[in-house]
């Protein structure tokens, strides 16, 4: 005999459509992390550092100019005629040397000034700073470090003498008697000796920023 399963009564009737199941939760729009703010390139600072060794170069030559060519000085010294006294001056282009000096300080002014607007225009745009514009400047610098360091000595040597004289060869020293003329060259020889430790400074930041440029 077959049974009939009846609901009981009061049961509740069983789902017979499955409920959707509730809808997702959207998912968080990806984070944008803003790009890390890139450095410069390293080059940028060997060409600023560059810049202002070249002005600072500029400045150094054309005060030891200034200074030397303002150096005159007039005294009286006694003539064969005495007790009378005639006005004999001191001037730099009584010198070869002095006027050697003011020639090689008027280049290396000149010199600074161009390679300073080819250096400024390598910071502005760093496609300009090749390779060969740096091994320009390491040759240019070397010559003219020479020609500075030679009229610097060359200045120095006569200022020495001028000095202390040399009782040997029989030359008396001037400057007890043209103190302002001696202190000028002085203070001119000490900024060109400046001016030749820029020059150096130059010149390695330029084989230091050579051998970076030279592909290993």
């Amino acid at each position: 005999m077959a049974s009939t399963d009846k609901p009981t009564p009061g049961a509740p009737a069983p789902d017979l459509e499955k409920k959707a199941p509730p809808p997702e939760a959207p998912a968080p729009p990806p984070e944008h992390k803003a790009p890390p703010s890139e450095a410069p390139p390293p080059h940028n600072y060997f060409v600023l550092v560059d810049v202002v060794l070249r002005i600072l170069l500029f400045a150094a030559a054309l005060t030891a100019v200034v200074v030397m060519v303002t150096s005159k000085q007039t005294k009286l010294a006694p003539i064969p005629f005495p007790p009378f006294r005639a006005p004999l001056p001191a001037k730099f282009n009584h010198s070869p040397a002095f006027i050697y000096f003011v020639a090689a300080l008027s280049v290396a002014g000149l010199y600074s000034i161009i390679t300073t607007l080819l250096s400024g225009l390598a910071l502005l745009k760093p496609s300009c700073a090749s390779l060969k514009l740096v091994f320009h400047f390491v040759i240019f610098d070397v010559l003219l470090l020479g020609i500075v360091a030679a009229a610097t000595g060359t200045a120095g040597g006569v200022a020495y003498i001028g000095l202390k004289g040399n009782s040997h060869v029989g030359w008396n020293k001037v400057c007890n008697t043209y103190d302002t003329f001696c202190q000028h060259v002085a203070a001119s020889i000490l900024i060109s000796l400046f001016a030749s430790f820029l020059l150096v400074l130059l010149i390695l930041l330029s084989v230091y920023s050579l051998s970076k440029k030279i592909p290993k």
